[in-house]
């Protein structure tokens, strides 16, 4: 497997949350796609981990725009569980779209699921999970926020 990495960050798993000197993720990547699937992008994001032979493996590539993606997917999902105490079930069952986010000439769409049959239960864990998760997660959105700003200077 040919890397043509370009951007690293090593010893990633000395800060990953809370598997944090415990991770198997060592280093995060930026370069040209390694696996087949992705040839077609320009840049991809590569996560390795370390093997049984201590040999660092490809374990997960996304093409960059499913990175944005993922991160706007995320941060609007953020956004809507800061209010969503509003709701006596966290959601409007009657409208569990969150948000549709035009990118690409289409929509990502953004919705609770009310498919799931235990959604009632599992949204109350989920938000208590980000509660739980807000010192791990309030660091890196400040970070990010912080970032983001520099790159609209």
């Amino acid at each position: 497997m040919k890397k043509r990495i370009v951007v690293i960050s090593d010893n990633y798993d000395r800060i990953d949350g809370r598997n944090a000197y415990q991770s198997d993720v060592k280093q995060l990547t930026l370069g040209s796609p390694v696996q087949e699937e992705n040839k077609n992008g320009q840049i991809a994001v590569q996560i390795w981990n370390v093997n049984k032979e201590d040999e660092l493996v490809l374990a997960q590539e996304l093409p960059i725009h499913q990175v944005f993606d993922l991160t706007i997917f995320l941060t609007r999902t953020l956004l809507y569980f800061k209010e969503a105490y509003r709701y006596p079930l966290l959601y409007d069952p009657q409208k569990p779209t969150v948000e549709r986010v035009g990118v690409q000439g289409g929509v990502l769409p953004i919705e609770v699921c009310i498919d799931n049959p235990n959604i009632n239960e599992d949204i109350k864990t989920f938000a208590q999970s980000l509660n739980d998760l807000g010192e791990i997660i309030g660091e890196r959105r400040r970070v990010l926020s912080r970032i983001l700003e520099e790159l609209e200077l």
